[in-house]
């Protein structure tokens, strides 16, 4: 599964692992920034540059008026190029939260292309779980919060957290799922038909990634 690993304009602490060298890594806009403090150089540099405010060397230049944000005009070049697992770092907490809803959505994008995406910010990591169960080790720790996105979810099993569920089902008109707490021991979330969206603490890292379990 190739891997692309998108920096956008929002903030976040530190990469959560060394980047492959086979990944594809891609500076979106204000993303520059990112990958210049950290001495990477993009494979792609793209946008309409608004925000970084000059236009580098080599970037692909997008107009401002256009139907897709800078980290989707991304994810559309990593889909392109075989890509199937996307980990976009400053996609949660930029500066404007119509972009961070934007990047949500585009998880949803993503699990409907065959693909899986991360989310990553200062202290939290975003996934859309759809059709399969993520797990996490007993060393997690923190808060763990369960969003629907779009139609119920349901389905809906949680075991190893503080309120657990089974065959639940969660809807985008109530927050069932906010707050959730790892407990010491292993975790799994699993979603049988529809999308949730998770978010955890950073310092959990990525979750293996394993068929829907009921």
């Amino acid at each position: 599964m190739g891997k692309c690993v998108i920096f956008c304009a929002g903030e976040f602490d530190a990469l959560l692992e060394d980047i492959p060298e086979s990944a594809l890594v891609i500076a979106a806009d204000g993303g520059v920034r990112h990958t210049i403090s950290l001495g990477l150089t993009p494979d792609v540099i793209l946008g309409d540059f608004d925000s970084l405010g000059y236009t580098p060397e080599g970037a692909a230049v997008f107009p401002v008026e256009k139907d897709d944000t800078d980290a989707m005009l991304a994810i559309r070049h990593g889909l392109e190029r075989g890509c199937r697992e996307f980990v976009l770092y400053g996609g949660l907490d930029g500066p404007r939260l119509d972009h961070t809803i934007a990047n949500l959505q585009a998880l949803q994008f993503l699990a409907d292309h065959g693909a899986r995406g991360y989310l990553v910010g200062l202290r939290q990591i975003a996934t859309a779980v759809t059709g399969e169960t993520i797990r996490f080790p007993e060393s997690a720790a923190g808060i763990c919060s369960l969003f629907c996105l779009g139609e119920d979810a349901s389905g809906v099993t949680v075991t190893g957290l503080q309120y657990p569920l089974r065959d639940g089902r969660l809807t985008s008109g109530f927050p069932l799922g906010v707050s959730n707490h790892f407990t010491g021991a292993p975790g799994t979330i699993g979603v049988k038909k529809g999308t949730v969206i998770a978010l955890w603490d950073r310092e959990n890292g990525l979750p293996e990634r394993i068929p829907f379990v009921p």
